[in-house]
């Protein structure tokens, strides 16, 4: 095929007009007729400037359609108007909660988020606190792949507050925002005891993740407080916390003989409960007559799925609010004393365990740490 041949000019086509200059800081004090420092102080200091000149200077900004050069007050700063938060997997609805949390917290302080998404993949973590570091944000929430990681302190240590979230703290000076998932674990398997079930499935993974294994050993620890052997938890472990990994933990289930499968099972999240009762539907198993299933986030899904799912609560907005405001203080005040906020999970029952027709019912544990964080 013939080369096309290239459209030709018209030469007597109207010019593209040049770009117009954006307007500028003495543009504004002209239109305004004040000083360039009175623009400057309705920027940056605002409550040193009466309401009247701030009225006329803010008109004369909105009228030229003047834009701050953020990378020149950065410049001066040392940091943007920006925080970020780094999260474990961007599809799990629970992390989009933490992050409307955080987002409300930094719109009140005019501040905007930028969110990156792990993947539960350190490398790729890396380089968003890499990038990160570079666009000189204000501060960073993460929950990490791994809380030990060297180089959260490392970036502390070179002026970047960092804020863990939904991680204990552990080696990491630092804040750090979270629900006790060892008694979360306890309180599922506990419920499930309750309701008569010995033999029960623990569904998740990878064990890396702190979460995964403080779930697990809550479970264990119920079912020590009911007298039984801990061989009584199976584990069928996931790759990752998806749905799709709960299906594939619902045929491995299905394939084991009678007189060895759960009878239940408590899943690490809600996503990976949702994969599991959706494909123990579609292979014929009852929930909760031949599995009971609990799950843990009580993400929004857990209520509407088709059977809906008993989960434990996590106080999701709140954990990114509390988490966002630890960050502001250690960026503004040189008085800020790391702390540790620890909140209580809880139990809501539904006809995944409790059959139909279920009326949702919670349970919770006190903690002296945060009472009043959940209602019982």
């Amino acid at each position: 095929m013939a080369d096309e041949e290239p459209t030709p000019v018209d030469p007597a086509a109207p010019a593209r007009p040049a770009a117009r200059r954006a307007p500028g800081v003495k543009d504004v004090a002209a239109a305004a007729e004040v000083s360039l420092g009175t623009v400057s102080n309705v920027l940056n200091r605002p409550q040193l400037v009466s309401p009247r000149t701030r009225q006329k200077v803010e008109q004369a900004m909105a009228d030229l359609g003047f834009v701050r050069n953020e990378s020149a007050r950065q410049l001066r700063a040392g940091h943007s108007r920006s925080l970020a938060y780094v999260m474990l997997d961007a599809a799990n609805p629970f992390f989009t909660d933490v992050a409307t949390g955080i987002e409300e917290v930094a719109a009140a302080a005019d501040l905007v988020v930028f969110l990156c998404n792990s993947g539960e993949d350190a490398g790729r973590e890396a380089r968003h606190l890499d990038h990160l570091q570079q666009h000189r944000v204000h501060g960073i929430l993460i929950t990490p792949v791994n809380a030990a990681d060297e180089r959260l302190s490392r970036l502390q240590e070179q002026g970047t507050p960092v804020v863990l979230v939904d991680r204990t703290a552990g080696a990491f000076h630092g804040c750090s925002v979270f629900v006790d998932d060892v008694l979360g674990g306890e309180l599922a398997v506990a419920h499930l005891i309750e309701h008569g079930h010995e033999r029960i499935a623990f569904v998740g993974g990878p064990g890396t993740l702190s979460q995964v294994r403080q779930r697990r050993a809550g479970a264990l620890r119920a079912l020590e407080n009911a007298g039984l052997p801990p061989d009584r938890l199976i584990d069928l472990s996931t790759s990752a916390l998806t749905v799709a990994e709960g299906r594939g933990a619902a045929e491995r289930l299905a394939g084991l003989p009678a007189q060895r499968r759960p009878t239940a099972a408590f899943c690490a999240n809600d996503l990976v409960a949702l994969g599991l009762l959706q494909m123990c539907v579609r292979l014929g198993i009852a929930v909760p007559d031949d599995c009971a299933i609990v799950g843990y986030d009580d993400i929004d899904f857990a209520a509407a799925a088709t059977v809906p799912l008993t989960s434990v609560r996590q106080p999701r907005r709140l954990l990114g609010s509390t988490a966002a405001e630890l960050l502001l203080d250690e960026a503004n005040n040189p008085r800020h004393q790391h702390q540790q906020v620890q909140f209580t999970p809880e139990l809501v029952a539904r006809a995944s365990t409790l059959g139909y027709p279920a009326q949702p019912r919670t349970s919770a544990s006190t903690s002296t740490k945060n009472p009043d964080a959940l209602a019982v």
